[in-house]
């Protein structure tokens, strides 16, 4: 075992030598060497030694609030610090690092991470506009690219993929996750550690994924950030659960701990969450870290003061304290004072020294710090490129009455809107590594477009907000001048311009910072100035095409009802502006599908298309009496899950079943043909639900089972196949058993959720 051990330490200390000017050896990651090595290194660390490296401070130029720690250099000097967060730049990181390994006693080297949600300086759609892809390739290259230009500026840990599940438009972070689908969520969650992490962490332009946020964050009662969670544990495996499992068995190497509470308990001091779910059934073997504050927000919780919270966060799992400074500073009395024992800290260093390990940073501390690579990787033309087409995957086309788009090159557009000519809200929400100045704004790329073709004639017609401050709230880290000019100025300015011109393109809704954290909104429909211009540049009787920025799914009754075409566009990153261009004058064909449905009114909130029936349900959208619904509102989604339209028309040929018969170990065949029908070539996406018809407990009208993302040239036609089997089937009952009855079961397909054919099998012993 000695030989084991010095041969591991040996090998560590060449290849660590030669990084700091020369290039390192690939990295192998072996276990036995890796367990000989930390039982190596924890042999001759103090315990405050090992306690440092379950500080988790923050630093740097980007943070996410107040930094409670101060004089990071000592600290890092004593051992008291096991990484950092949002510091940017390689050489600023180096230098840190050199602290670490040239000046503590034990030469540990420091984890490094950041917020890299959707992007680096190449910036992809927001997580949510991402997911209206549904095209797995495509979000695993966008997490790739992230990871490549991230590790040439240092950073070898990233906060993502955000993996919660949310039926409720008005929490602002909906916008980071992936919609109110566990099945997509699912394979999103996949691809995503997938393109951060490579194969096993060996590349240097790889690094370390942290499934967030564990668990249940986007069931905040009434859509209110950091607000409380309360749910069955039925409903937490079928629903809830699933994609930060699917992110865990595809290997991601961390977890961070949700704000709210689970049964009771915050999640950040919940042992049977951190421990008896994800460590104890799921296998998880990485490490958990806090979210910002999260051990001190126990304490308003009622849980106890820094003391009693840090050890009970210790005993529920929790490895890393993200700036509290609750470990650090207080699980050395506790420890004496028998509260938490010796073998509860050993076993959070330990796996903060084994992802150190893994990440290759004890062979080389300076393995992300190749001065080199910054230049060459970060903001390329090929990353621009695929953000470009990526972002454009992402738009979805909610109306487009008498094909007003695509618009020709040769159109006179009047450009109006708050959002047409910045910069700083392109990105979206979350983009703390963007370097806004170098993104075209949508005044500057449909210039370019139409150049020495069509005219742009642009005004700007009104602020975000008629009110200034709440336009300063919801611009807060992508502030801009707020237009001065009074309400009449502005409109009559807008109204001149639109009668000029052909076509009324209006870039508006919200701000980036109007979703994202702490920005929940109960009100989600067009901010007052942009709806009051609407309605007056409707009244010039040109067509209007309205461009939707948004970070959530927003009530649009009154532009349906009136517009004759709507682009959702999200917030499409870096290029956004240019593949607005691309898909306003046709180059690409829009292609995006809804992953959450869009409500008629707040009212409805939460609203999924997976609802559970109720022994009086519903059939149809309006009122009945003694029916379950509303009276004042159509019931349905304004736009389903599952939506969105294209500038091509497809058609969905007769579902077929190799079988009405399924035994519980084999397999049938669902297909359908789906033919373009119309003049562009296109992408369409093609959807499969199932509905078990009788189960043990209540079970969903429909859910998603699979999808395909298929090209289909003007007038190809392909058959698209879905294999159901009865692994498909299994669900979680009340007492968490997992499994399938026989019975009968409803299949459908279609292009969204809504709109589908019907089949029924039936499941059989045999």
């Amino acid at each position: 075992m000695k030989r084991v051990i010095l041969a591991c330490i040996l090998s560590l200390t060449v290849t660590g030598i030669m990084a700091d000017g020369k290039k390192a050896a690939k990295w192998q990651y072996d276990e036995p060497a890796m367990r000989a090595f930390v039982d190596d290194l924890m042999s001759r660390m103090t315990l405050q030694e090992k306690l440092g490296q379950l500080n988790l401070p923050v630093t740097g130029d980007i943070v996410t609030g107040e930094a409670k720690s101060s004089d990071i250099a000592a600290l890092i000097k004593q051992g008291s610090v096991g990484g950092l967060f949002n510091l940017k730049g390689a050489a600023k990181i180096k230098e840190v690092q050199k602290i670490a390994v040239e000046q503590s006693r034990l030469k540990i080297p420091l984890i490094f991470g950041m917020d890299v949600i959707h992007g680096y300086e190449t910036v992809f759609p927001i997580p949510l506009g991402l997911s209206c892809t549904w095209d797995m390739p495509a979000i695993e290259r966008s997490a790739r690219i992230a990871a490549q230009e991230s590790t040439a500026d240092g950073i070898c840990w990233t906060f993502s993929p955000m993996v919660d599940i949310c039926h409720d438009a008005r929490w602002g972070r909906i916008s980071e996750g992936n919609g109110e689908d566990p099945f997509l969520g699912s394979r999103i969650a996949e691809a995503m550690v997938r393109g951060y992490q490579g194969q096993a962490l060996q590349a240097e332009n790889t690094m370390m994924a942290c499934v967030k946020h564990f668990a249940l964050y986007g069931a905040a009662e009434a859509g209110r950030d950091y607000n409380t969670v309360d749910m069955s544990r039925w409903r937490m495996f079928n629903e809830y659960f699933p994609p930060y499992k699917a992110a865990f068995d595809a290997g991601a190497g961390s977890a961070m701990a949700s704000f709210n509470i689970v049964d009771g308990i915050p999640a950040t001091g919940n042992r049977w969450l951190q421990t008896e779910v994800l460590r104890n059934m799921w296998g998880f073997k990485g490490f958990v870290v806090t979210d910002y504050t999260g051990i001190a927000e126990m304490t308003p919780h009622g849980m106890g003061d820094l003391q009693e919270v840090s050890a009970l966060a210790l005993k529920a799992g929790i490895d890393m304290d993200m700036v509290s400074d609750g470990l650090v500073g207080t699980l050395e009395k506790s420890l004496e004072q028998g509260k938490v024992s010796m073998k509860d800290i050993d076993q959070a260093c330990r796996r903060i020294l084994e992802a150190k390990y893994k990440l290759g940073l004890f062979a080389d501390p300076y393995r992300y710090c190749d001065l080199r690579r910054a230049g060459k990787e970060i903001y390329t033309q090929d990353s621009r490129q695929e953000a470009r087409r990526i972002a454009a995957e992402s738009f979805v086309l909610l109306k487009n009455e008498a094909k007003l788009l695509p618009l020709a090159k040769s159109t006179k557009i009047a450009l109006i809107g708050p959002l047409a000519n910045t910069r700083a809200n392109m990105p979206g929400t979350w983009s703390v590594a963007a370097e806004s100045s170098r993104y075209a704004t949508v005044l500057e790329a449909l210039q370019q477009a139409v150049k020495g073709q069509g005219e742009i004639l642009y005004a700007k017609g009104c602020n975000l907000l008629y009110d200034a401050q709440a336009e300063a709230d919801a611009t807060m880290f992508a502030r801009e001048m707020r237009d001065e000019r009074s309400v009449e100025t502005m409109r009559a300015e807008a109204l001149a311009a639109a009668a000029k011109s052909d076509v009324i393109v209006f870039a508006g809704g919200e701000s980036s910072e109007m979703s994202g954290e702490c920005s929940s909104r109960v009100n989600i429909e067009m901010p007052d100035a942009q709806h009051d211009l609407l309605v007056e540049l409707l009244k010039v009787g040109k067509p209007i095409v309205l461009l939707n920025f948004s970070g959530r799914p927003m009530i649009l009754n009154w532009e349906t009802e009136h517009l004759p075409a709507i682009l959702e566009v999200w917030f499409g990153g870096s290029e956004a502006a240019y593949a607005i261009a691309d898909v306003l004058f046709g180059e690409v064909c829009p292609s995006g599908k809804l992953t959450t449905s869009f409500p008629r009114h707040v009212g409805q909130l939460p609203l999924s298309y997976s609802y559970y029936n109720t022994g009086r349900p519903l059939e149809g959208s309006q009122f009945k009496k003694f029916r379950s619904c509303y009276m004042d509102v159509q019931n349905d989604a304004l736009y389903p899950f599952g939506f969105g339209l294209s500038y091509t028309t497809f058609n969905y040929g007769q579902l077929r079943l190799s079988s009405d018969k399924l035994s519980m170990n084999g397999e049938i065949v669902a297909t359908v043909k789906v033919s373009n029908t119309g003049r562009y070539d296109a992408d369409e996406i093609v959807q499969l639900y199932l509905c078990d018809k009788v189960g043990r407990v209540v079970r969903p009208v429909k859910e998603l089972k699979g999808f395909e993302r298929i090209s289909l040239k003007a007038g190809e036609s392909r058959d698209v196949s879905f294999t159901i089997n009865a692994e498909m089937l299994k669900y979680y009952d009340n007492e968490l058993t997992y499994g399938v009855e026989p019975g009968e079961f409803e299949l459908m397909i279609g292009p969204n959720s809504r709109d589908v054919q019907q089949a029924v099998f039936t499941l059989q012993n045999q």
